[in-house]
């Protein structure tokens, strides 16, 4: 294992920074929704319906990403798309209807998802360059910025600042923490060898053939990973309040269970992968989101309803970082294309699981619903065997 050189070690810090302003910036904006909605005099229908334009406006734009990364790179995109999302924030407090403020969220969304990508481009080039795992961290690091982006939308809300001085202030302080970390991106294209392309020198039409299927298995795994995560955030609190009977704050702690166990999983994770492999890890968490939300549900009480929820969020914690990896290392496709298509299926598991686990409990009950996230599970078990096992510098990393 290579020692990384100082350029290296600060390329890593500065795409973490991305990864926490990209979390932070939209989370400042969610605990402020209630006032949105009652100052605009929306329905909650109407407010989800705006809210729903984001991952409208990421599915459209997503798989754009791949071929603005390889025109204008993944750093260019991720730092100078931080810029564009917090102007783009800048609008919502002008918005004077649901029709304005879901094209807002829109174009907000639109934005993401190509930022999305081209942070996860760039962190898994930084990734070759050390020679071992630390996409986990930088998904963790993400889950960091949500929390204090949160936290600053909270404070604000309570202290009753204007939505729109909120907004300027974090719009302020996210675009100087971009632009700073773009000084220590790493220089050129990201089209750098990957260690399959540099091993598979095959007939081009058969590896590209084997890495559309494998794309496709890796795509069902990062909605596998979305399922499970929303599971926590659109059904936690109405599972322990319905089914359980708990109070308000009760309720509000199984999503709080999943983050905050997805967070450890994922700050810790990169040491498990570089020791047992990332199939090995993902498998493993798949059986542990699996048991842990069917005990949940076959034996529901709030501290087994709070338990199944951690370890479901423990349990993918690993999960899209490593089908974004592998499938970043994939032969036969142009650099970025890989984690455009998984990192689209993503967002459309995300789209599709609310109504979805919402269909069933309306015609059974929402624990027959959240058997879906054991359903993700054991899928996740059975498809994890297309993931890399093992980080690998290049030779031309070393």
């Amino acid at each position: 294992m290579t020692t990384p050189s100082r350029q290296v070690r600060h390329a890593r810090a500065a795409v973490a920074a991305l990864f926490l302003t990209n979390g932070a910036i939209y989370f400042n904006v969610v605990p402020r929704f209630p006032q949105i909605r009652d100052e605009l005099g929306l329905s909650n229908v109407a407010l989800g319906s705006a809210i729903a334009a984001m991952p409208v406006g990421a599915l459209l734009a997503g798989l754009l990403a791949g071929t603005l990364i390889r025109r204008y790179r993944s750093a260019r995109l991720a730092a100078f798309g931080v810029v564009l999302t917090t102007i783009t924030s800048l609008a919502i407090p002008f918005a004077p209807n649901a029709v304005a403020l879901g094209a807002v969220l829109f174009v907000f969304g639109a934005v993401d998802s190509i930022i999305d990508v081209a942070q996860n481009t760039h962190g898994l080039r930084v990734q070759r360059l050390y020679g071992r795992s630390i996409v986990n961290s930088l998904h963790g690091v993400w889950s960091i910025g949500a929390v204090i982006g949160g936290l600053m939308g909270s404070a604000a809300a309570g202290l009753n600042l204007s939505l729109g001085l909120h907004l300027t202030i974090s719009a302020a302080i996210f675009t100087v923490v971009a632009l700073a970390a773009y000084a220590f991106l790493l220089p050129g294209p990201d089209d750098s060898p990957t260690p399959a392309a540099t091993t598979v020198e095959k007939d081009q039409k058969t590896t590209t053939t084997i890495a559309v299927r494998l794309l496709a298995a890796l795509g069902i795994l990062a909605a596998c990973g979305a399922l499970v995560e929303d599971a926590g955030a659109s059904w936690g609190a109405i599972f322990l309040t319905d089914e359980l009977n708990t109070d308000a704050a009760t309720a509000g702690m199984a999503v709080v269970a999943m983050q905050v166990a997805m967070t450890i999983g994922r700050l810790t994770g990169d040491r498990a992968v570089d020791r047992f492999g990332q199939r090995t890890v993902v498998r493993t968490g798949a059986a542990l989101t699996a048991a842990g939300m069917a005990a949940a549900l076959a034996y529901p009480t709030v501290a087994t309803a709070l338990a199944g929820f951690a370890l479901a969020g423990l349990g993918v914690a690993t999960l899209v970082p490593a089908a974004m990896h592998t499938a970043d290392e994939l032969p036969g496709l142009a650099p970025g294309t890989g984690l455009t298509v998984v990192s689209w299926l993503l967002r459309a598991g995300f789209l599709i699981s609310p109504p979805l686990v919402g269909f069933l409990a309306d015609q059974t009950s929402l624990r027959i619903g959240l058997l879906t996230v054991v359903a993700a599970g054991l899928t996740t078990m059975a498809l994890a065997r297309v993931l890399v096992n093992h980080t690998t510098p290049t030779p031309a990393d070393t």
